[in-house]
């Protein structure tokens, strides 16, 4: 407190050049900015970080590697903006696999898809979430994609079969991607109501969405608990961007070609 006064005092000479008058104008700013700060620190206080587990299993058997689940927190009745985008992760097309396979991004942010492999890509979404068509690129070459609406978009190569990843764009800066040991940490959570939503790659649709919820965080709560998830060894079932079955691969054809 008497910081603040000395500095609201200081500033008042300066700007009213009169000792008398300056008293008086650091006496009200002081009091408001304290009564400013104790209100600041005392949302700040509010704010918890959630911290929780993901436990995968399957055919009963507990998994050792229970990363890439990923936990996201939507208010309930009170929006929030998402966190604006500092760095455009990328998706990297190497070795006919994207690197990484899964991204999360905050709605509006952009990803990149560089080509690293000696041939030609095609990387598409024609599912659920962001829905586009990048068209043949060659080796050395990338391509950005803006996901402008929340979603969970299956990513696919239109050439090989065996390309996916997926990118989950979400409308909320409350998120954590679980790593080896199941663990997540959701920092900077402020109490009110919220929708869980959980997701990972090898676990089905009904089963995720049956993990979707509504909790309220109350103030000094630090725990959401433990998701049970069950992995399925069924692969994302996928036809080409053009509804129909994948061709064999052809070591002639120009998409597996060398460009020169």
């Amino acid at each position: 407190m008497k910081d603040i006064l000395n500095f609201a005092d200081v500033w008042g000479q300066k700007v009213f050049g009169c000792p008398i008058f300056a008293g008086q104008f650091a006496a009200k700013v002081g009091i408001l900015l304290c009564v400013l700060l104790t209100l600041a620190i005392g949302v700040t206080a509010q704010e918890t970080t959630l911290r929780a587990h993901a436990d995968l299993n399957r055919n009963g058997h507990r998994l050792k590697d229970a990363s890439q689940v990923v936990v996201w927190l939507t208010p309930i009745g009170t929006p929030v903006d998402p966190p604006k985008q500092t760095d455009i992760p990328r998706l990297v097309q190497r070795d006919k696999a994207f690197h990484p396979s899964l991204v999360v991004i905050p709605v509006g942010g952009k990803v990149e898809f560089p080509n690293e492999d000696p041939f030609f890509h095609n990387v598409f979404s024609l599912y659920d979430g962001k829905r586009f068509d990048l068209g043949l690129y060659e080796s050395g070459s990338t391509r950005f994609v803006q996901f402008d609406k929340p979603g969970v978009s299956f990513i696919f190569c239109n050439i090989h079969v065996e390309m996916n990843a997926v990118v989950i764009a979400v409308n909320t800066p409350y998120y954590a991607i679980s790593n080896v040991r199941g663990e997540l940490s959701l920092p900077n959570v402020p109490p009110g109501r919220y929708q869980v939503q959980v997701f990972h790659a090898s676990v089905t649709p009904e089963a995720l969405r049956e993990l979707t919820r509504e909790v309220t965080i109350a103030p000094g709560e630090t725990s959401l608990g433990t998701f049970n998830l069950t992995e399925t060894a069924i692969e994302l079932a996928h036809k080409n961007k053009y509804g129909r079955d994948y061709d064999r691969p052809d070591p002639d054809s120009p998409a597996y070609a060398r460009p020169q």
